[in-house]
């Protein structure tokens, strides 16, 4: 939009009718009017975009490093029951700290902007045991696989490793990937 505001003024300098000038930038032609009355004013500068600031924040850069420092030494450190940290927890901890409220909703961006982002851990069962799931793939596994292959039944799909590309369904009885002539 500033490109065309700047065309427009290079247009208007050179003598173009304001109702050309809509015309040709593909704008209403109570726009050209304003960026007149701007070109007058201020010239080109005022037809340049203006960042939108918002609201200051209410603690200063140093206090949201602070903020960052609290974060990293951890969440039960900052006398919350468990180390996860969370929207919510941080602006509890703010308005501990500094008595500044935060709606949890609005630090996201503060918080990208001193490197933090979002994760979510994966769910995992807490008695979940990796060396005893790792053993039973080494030595049941194999033995309750090679039982079902022996019987004619098929593995559970959620046993199956899926390798497939294409198509996630092929007719009863047939494959994909192979013609017709090589099917018995």
């Amino acid at each position: 939009m500033e490109e065309r505001r700047l065309f427009a003024a290079s247009l208007l300098k050179s003598g173009w009718r304001p109702v050309d000038v809509a015309d040709e930038c593909g704008v209403t032609r109570g726009a050209v009017p304003q960026w007149c009355k701007a070109l007058a004013q201020g010239g080109v500068r005022k037809l340049r975009r203006k960042p939108h600031q918002g609201r200051p924040s209410w603690l200063s850069s140093s206090e949201w490093k602070q903020v960052a420092r609290a974060f990293k030494a951890g969440a039960v450190r900052a006398v919350f029951p468990t180390e996860r940290w969370s929207l919510p927890r941080i602006a509890r901890l703010i308005e501990q700290r500094w008595g500044v409220r935060y709606h949890p909703r609005s630090l996201s961006r503060p918080l990208h902007r001193l490197g933090f982002s979002a994760h979510r851990p994966r769910p995992q069962a807490r008695e979940r045991d990796d060396a005893l799931i790792e053993a039973w793939a080494r030595r049941d596994w194999p033995r309750i696989k090679k039982g079902l292959e022996e019987a004619g039944g098929r593995l559970p799909s959620w046993m199956r490793r899926v390798t497939r590309f294409g198509p996630a369904w092929a007719p009863p009885g047939r494959r994909w990937g192979k013609s017709e002539s090589s099917s018995v």
